[in-house]
This record gives C-alpha cells, sequence and structure tokens, in this order.
C-alpha cells in the first residue's frame, strides 16, 4: 500500500540533512530505503532541509521478495508480532545468493510468515544479521518493517551484543586476546572466509573457556 506523509520543518530542524530528518520520522523504513525514496524522486524536496519547508513523502509499496517459500523444517525459541528467534541449525544457508535459489532458511521462514515478503530486502526479507551455514546459533528475524528498521541499525552500530562459541584449532598461548584483522573470501576456497589484505575490518575478543590437547574451547565476540 502506497503511503502518503506530509512534514513541516520547524527552527529546531533547520539545517538538518534531509535523509536523517525522514529517517527520525519515518521509523517504519531504513535509512538506506528512505535514500532511495529520494533518489526516486518521492520526496518534493532535497539536499538540507530549512525552516517551515513543507515536505510532501510518498512511499511505493515495497516490491514482493523473489523468494520461493519452501516447507523446511526449523527450531524457533521465540517469537511475537515484531520478532522471530531461530536455532539455526549447521549446514544450513540462511539465504539464496549466487548459485543456491532454494533450500536456505529464508525459503523457509517465507512459509511460516508469508508477510515477511515486503520486509527488507527482496533477496533476504526480514533478516538484519547472518550466520555461516556452518554455524549453528541464534538468528533474530524482523517480521514487521518497524522491527526491521530498529534492528538494523543495531547491528551496523554494534550496539546489539553477540556471543559464540567456538572449539577451534590449536592450543592459544594467551588467556584472553584481541584479534584485529580484515576478513574475506579465502583466495582458493570461494566458500571460505579467511584474514586477507583487503578485507572488510573485523575484530575478535576471545576468552579461553577449556583446553583440550589440539583444540581449544574460546567464547568470542
Amino acid at each position: 500500500m502506497t503511503e502518503h506523509h506530509i512534514y513541516y520543518v520547524d527552527a529546531a530542524h533547520e539545517g538538518v540533512r534531509l535523509d536523517a530528518f525522514l529517517t527520525a520520522h519515518l521509523r517504519a523504513h531504513s535509512r538506506s530505503r528512505i535514500k532511495a525514496f529520494i533518489d526516486a524522486g518521492h520526496v518534493t524536496v532535497d539536499g538540507t532541509v530549512a525552516k517551515r519547508q513543507r515536505l510532501e513523502v510518498v512511499v511505493p509499496p515495497q516490491p514482493p521478495s523473489t523468494v520461493t517459500p519452501e516447507e523446511i523444517p526449523f527450531p524457533v525459541v521465540f517469537e511475537d508480532e515484531h520478532l522471530l528467534v531461530i536455532n539455526k541449525p549447521p549446514d544450513l544457508t540462511v539465504h539464496p545468493g549466487a548459485g543456491r535459489a532454494s533450500g536456505t532458511l529464508v525459503n523457509a521462514i517465507l512459509a511460516r510468515v508469508p508477510g515477511l515478503a515486503g520486509v527488507g530486502s527482496r533477496q533476504r526479507p526480514g533478516i538484519v544479521h547472518r550466520l555461516d551455514k556452518d554455524t549453528s546459533g541464534l538468528l533474530v528475524v524482523a517480521k514487521t518493517p518497524a522491527a526491521y528498521a530498529s534492528l538494523q541499525p543495531q547491528v551496523a552500530r554494534r550496539t546489539m551484543s553477540r556471543m559464540y562459541l567456538a572449539l577451534v584449532h590449536g592450543v592459544l598461548p594467551r588467556e584472553e586476546d584481541t584479534i584485529d584483522a580484515p576478513i574475506g573470501r579465502h583466495p582458493r576456497h570461494r566458500t571460505r572466509m579467511a584474514v586477507v589484505p583487503r578485507g572488510r575490518a573485523a575484530i575478535t575478543r576471545y576468552r579461553v573457556l577449556e583446553r583440550f590437547a589440539r583444540y581449544t574451547l574460546v567464547e568470542a565476540q
């Protein structure tokens, strides 16, 4: 459904960036989607806003997801009208990607929650963070645009805390440490991640929980 909003800019918001002003008022939409509205000409002004300007915003309907729903069982830890928390099993890809259009967690979620098709990305509806295919653990899914708009910035700004248990090959010399190294696709094994010079910045803090002959169990964040 198309939304139509009109706002008048008061003195307190004079000089505020347009996308920042609208993000504060259209809380059900992410900042990236609001920027897309502006770029597509759905907002009647551009640049910065000035005192008593009249802003008119036409929000077009979100295009439906292109992902096909599939009946794939998955364990649910918590669910209400806004959130779905899943205990993702290992060996399950979170969302479709290059070379894989089906058999993912998103295919399964859409079969359980059809309304999720209009929340967030078309290829990753409701997904605000991800876990690697081989990783098990809790995955939070936004069921509404308002939940998506709230959770996505928390993940981006790292204000949402996520802890992992990892069994690592080898004996770590320190009881706790911080690893600051860029991570990207492995140069030879494209389905794996590795420390690479031009990867994305990544910081991991770990604490040793238990030691074995050739492995170490750690808590990582």
